[in-house]
């Protein structure tokens, strides 16, 4: 078990699993920290705790120090710098004729890359674009295709529960996500009922799908023949919460049943 604290980054909305570098830090501390052989800005979501080696990957990057005034000015001017230059990779996609949808750019503290998301129905041949950029900007240039979860990460917004998109506010990682699990809970398979913004399944389809598929173990499926009290009949519909199910035993007599 090792040691480690979480930094959530603002600027490419990712977690990052740190050594503290013995450092007293408190939550919500703004951090300037390693990111391979860069540094980026983040805050600290959670504090020093026990995690298995085998899910990190080792040797784990270190906070090097709380940020100083300097850090957070050379942090806002990067960030206006990093808006000049979405800008013109806009202009300059165009001028080429590409179909990219830009998301974001940001650069690392020390400016030695500058990094740039983008959105497209297609694979991009961007190196055109690229020494454009990397001429204009005299830095290391990196594009990076992202899908549209990924985009709905990175924009954020409010989903059809009232609260902040989940892979925007929390979600470190995207679990695969299935029509089956609608299915599962008995939801509508309309789409514009089981998709989120980015126009894919839910996120939290998956939260409690384990405890529906546990609950469902003893119940019938819709359409099977069963014994009743009042003779045999059709499941016609189930309640998974409840552990009910109601049973058409002749015509307009239906009756419930509890497992």
């Amino acid at each position: 078990m090792i040691d480690v604290v979480v930094v959530s980054c603002e600027l490419n909305n990712n977690l990052y699993y740190l050594s503290s570098n013995d450092l007293e830090l408190k939550l919500h501390d703004d951090v300037l920290f390693e990111d391979g052989d860069d540094c980026l800005i983040g805050k600290v979501i959670k504090l020093n705790y026990k995690e298995k080696k085998d899910n990190l990957d080792l040797p784990l990057d270190k906070v090097i120090r709380i940020c100083t005034k300097d850090d957070y000015k050379k942090y806002n001017s990067n960030i206006i710098s990093a808006e000049k230059a979405l800008k013109s990779a806009k202009k300059y996609s165009t001028d080429l004729g590409l179909d990219m949808n830009f998301v974001d750019c940001y650069y690392n503290m020390n400016r030695s890359q500058l990094i740039f998301s983008f959105t497209s129905d297609s694979r991009v041949d961007f190196r055109e674009l690229a020494k454009k950029l990397a001429s204009s900007y005299k830095t290391r240039i990196e594009l990076r295709q992202i899908g549209i979860r990924d985009k709905a990460k990175k924009i954020g917004g409010i989903g059809p529960c009232g609260l902040f998109l989940c892979c925007n506010a929390f979600l470190s990682e995207f679990n695969s996500v299935s029509i089956n699990m609608a299915k599962n809970q008995n939801l509508a398979l309309n789409p514009s009922k089981i998709n989120g913004l980015c126009g894919r399944l839910y996120c939290c389809l998956g939260y409690e799908n384990d405890l529906y598929t546990e609950l469902r173990k003893d119940l019938p499926e819709v359409g099977n023949i069963v014994k009743t009290p009042s003779g045999k009949g059709k499941v016609v519909s189930i309640d998974i919460l409840k552990k009910t199910y109601k049973v058409e035993v002749s015509d307009n007599n239906i009756v419930e049943m509890s497992c």
